[in-house]
């Protein structure tokens, strides 16, 4: 394809009035009419963003979306929003080509012979990979934002070329099915707004919110417009009278005032703080903000004076992000103050230049700062407000499990608003409610790692406690401490959380290995065990688990980064596909994951040769649902009147009460190993209220994990009010075991309540 010649303007769609100047400059040079210098604009007038127009036309002919348009006007607009972004030639460019290698024949390496290596990066780092096989949808998921993510870090122009490709597509959202919509809406409130956020792109991450705010709750979403159109006059009134009287205290007094205006805020922000404040749309007082912009940032603090000599301040509703500016670099200083109608009114002050990053993030560096030349935008050691994506890098090689990955993605993009600062004076940003623990790891894997205690403003606290702004944190290390494991229940940060993690599975790893060797034999059992670990399914699957042996699946297996059930139905599936190959290891695996169950009485007890139970031997017994007594509590057989033979109960069953006593018989536990050696095991149910938090559930498992305590079965219900409740089945040795189990859960500072249930008798 020759995307050398000047390029034609297609007739058959309508072209922004940015891109049909662009295309007739390219004509007029292309005649002769017109010299390249002459081209006011080189970002959006150049040839290589025409050709790549050009190339995008041709490819994406004939293909319509799902409002009927023909797909091109996509592009168009990716590449448009783009430009108003301020970005370069080649940002421009790879918003037109953005699509064409997951929606055509074209190859990447086509985009680098024609457009060169620079867009080529750019386009494959937006690429979706839905060309590759995945276990599942939260697989495929967490694998597009693992390449996206590491894009990013290559160059960060990725993320914005994947946001404008995003806030069109929920632009458009209203074409596709509820469903479809729903799910694209949930992602981009969870992913790609808390990203545009990050960036600092502001009118990105309202519009992205609102966008979603409208599919994913049309009600509240309609209410709110309802609302805000309502109150609009006289809000405008009492805003205009304002700042009429701030512009002419600041013109006496020298000051100037670039411009003033107000700004109704977006209706999700609105919502939010509705939500979390518990409080009626009447009752919320910042809906709009009064703006101003002055020369400096002295007469940014010279115009907070005047604001609070002419109004009257509200107390602890002044922030400085000037002096402290927010991990995205905003800059501002926000204040409220009481009107003239004695209404509460929000006034930011800020320069042109903190406008300007306020609304364009990270792009205001290209808009406003660079003389129009293409540069590679890669993250580097100026870049420390982006640490956050450093460390989102470090550690996502470490999270095997999909869904974990995308959680602490989630949990890791929103914002950073706690300010404390270490002895020297330097200011580090950890997420609210962050500990001295995730202090410790923000300033050095190594300090967090021997951490031994914590001083904040000169006072010794407990390694639980939540920093506030401002505070000083010092942290004290000795060579011999360690990480703990109880860290984990309050610990806050994702980097904290998983270098914890790492460290515990480095120094433990051969009894991790140990423990999962163990749970995958009593799965499988014996028999072909050995060979199975040894066969090339045995390999396959470690692989798919994002482990590079069969060893580091073990480990993973024993400290729970894996589950049970995970790990053997991908066995069988490996196995399955490896039947048409003859040979004896993968014969026995095959034989060794055919026999597995996940029943737990057949884990229990078959192939028992004597009974669990003495003083009925030989007779037809079982241990009854209702109670589920365990070794170690007193029981009590009951004659049954059906065939189902005696039913062992546990003594002071409230189902006993009414027997009558011809129909008890005195039984004990005969305490004995399974005939593989192994202990005997019975299921208990227990009924666990938590704190609703993202990786709760995972936390309980690692306890689990770590007393060797199965669970064979787990569901979550959530309620109003941030509580989760846990069902879960375990099989556990004894009373004795049972009673550690609960001791050990009931420590965890997310559990609220926990509980024995008793099942219903089958």
């Amino acid at each position: 394809m020759n995307v050398a010649t000047a390029p034609a303007i297609p007739t058959d769609f309508p072209l922004p009035d940015w891109l049909q100047t662009c295309l007739l400059s390219q004509q007029k040079i292309a005649n002769g009419e017109l010299e390249p210098e002459a081209i006011e604009d080189d970002r959006s007038n150049s040839e290589l963003v025409c050709q790549a127009f050009e190339f995008a036309y041709r490819l994406h002919r004939g293909q319509n979306r799902a409002s009927g348009e023909p797909y091109i006007c996509h592009p168009v607009a990716v590449a448009g929003l783009l430009r108003d972004l301020g970005g370069d030639s080649a940002m421009i460019a790879a918003g037109f080509l953005h699509d064409v290698v997951e929606d055509t024949v074209v190859t990447p390496e086509e985009i680098e012979a024609h457009f060169g290596a620079e867009v080529r990066q750019l386009v494959e780092g937006v690429t979706k990979l839905s060309k590759f096989n995945f276990h599942s949808k939260t697989e495929r998921q967490a694998e597009n934002f693992r390449r996206m993510f590491l894009a990013m870090a290559q160059d960060i122009r990725v993320i914005v070329v994947k946001l404008a490709d995003r806030l069109h597509n929920m632009r458009t959202l209203e074409h596709l099915a509820a469903a479809k919509q729903q799910r694209i809406a949930q992602e981009t409130l969870e992913i790609f707004a808390p990203l545009a956020n990050r960036l600092g792109i502001g009118r990105f991450k309202w519009e992205l919110e609102d966008l979603c705010f409208k599919y994913l709750d049309p009600d509240a979403y309609r209410q709110m417009q309802e609302y805000v159109t309502e109150k609009r006059a006289d809000r405008e009134t009492r805003l205009k009278q304002v700042a009429e009287t701030l512009c002419d205290r600041l013109a006496q007094l020298g000051v100037h005032c670039m411009d003033v205006n107000s700004r109704p805020k977006h209706l999700y922000g609105i919502y939010r703080k509705m939500q979390r404040q518990g409080k009626d749309f009447h009752e919320i007082y910042d809906v709009a903000a009064i703006r101003l912009i002055v020369s400096t940032h002295e007469e940014c603090y010279r115009a907070l004076a005047v604001v609070h000599d002419a109004f009257r301040p509200i107390p602890g509703r002044f922030k400085d992000y000037i002096g402290l500016p927010k991990p995205n670099r905003y800059q501002s200083l926000h204040t409220v103050v009481i009107g003239h109608h004695g209404r509460p009114i929000e006034v930011q002050i800020r320069t042109l230049e903190m406008h300007h990053i306020a609304e364009y993030g990270i792009a205001a560096h290209w808009k406003y700062k660079e003389t129009g030349t293409s540069s590679n935008k890669k993250l580097t050691a100026e870049d420390e407000k982006f640490t956050w994506l450093r460390q989102l890098l470090e550690w996502q090689h470490d999270l095997n499990d999909a869904q974990e990955f995308l959680d602490d993605v989630k949990g890791n993009l929103f914002d950073e608003d706690v300010y404390v600062f270490t002895p020297d004076g330097d200011v580090v940003s950890l997420s609210r409610s962050a500990t001295p623990v995730d202090f410790a790891y923000r300033i050095h894997t190594e300090v967090g790692n021997h951490c031994a205690g914590a001083k904040v403003n000169g006072r010794i606290v407990t390694l639980d406690t939540q920093l506030q702004n401002g505070d000083i944190v010092e942290i004290i290390t000795q060579k011999n401490s360690h990480p703990s494991l109880d860290w984990l229940n309050f610990v806050v940060t994702a980097s904290a959380r998983n270098r914890i993690r790492q460290w515990y599975k480095r120094s433990h790893r051969d009894e991790n290995m140990a423990r999962g060797r163990d749970m995958l034999e009593k799965e499988l059992g014996k028999s072909g065990f050995e060979s199975l670990l040894k066969s090339e399914p045995a390999q396959i699957v470690a692989e798919r688990c994002n482990y590079p042996c069969v060893d580091d699946l073990l480990a993973g297996l024993g400290y729970g980064e894996v589950t049970l059930n995970l790990v053997v139905n991908r066995l069988r599936e490996a196995v399955k596909a490896q039947q048409p190959i003859e040979n004896e290891a993968n014969t026995l695996a095959a034989e060794a994951v055919h026999t597995a169950t996940f029943s737990p009485s057949a884990r229990s007890h078959a192939g028992s040769h004597e009974s669990p139970i003495l003083g009925i031997e030989g007779l037809l017994h079982h241990i009854a649902g209702c109670c589920n007594p365990l070794p170690g509590e007193a029981i009590i057989g009951v004659v049954g009147l059906g065939s189902r033979g005696i039913a062992v109960h546990r003594q002071g069953c409230p189902n006993i009460k009414e027997i009558p006593g011809d129909r008890l018989i005195p039984v004990s536990w005969n305490q004995q190993d399974s005939p593989s050696g192994r202990p005997l095991t019975y299921p208990v149910q227990l009924k666990i209220e938590v704190i609703d938090r993202v990786g709760v559930m995972k936390d309980i498992l690692s306890h689990l994990s770590d007393l060797k305590i199965n669970v064979h079965s787990a569901q979550v219900k959530t309620y109003p009010g941030q509580i989760a409740e846990i069902d879960l089945g375990l099989d556990v040795r004894d009373h004795a075991q049972l009673e550690q189990t609960l001791h050990q859960l009931r420590k965890m500072t997310d559990v609220l309540k926990l509980r024995r249930v008793s099942q219903v008798d089958s």
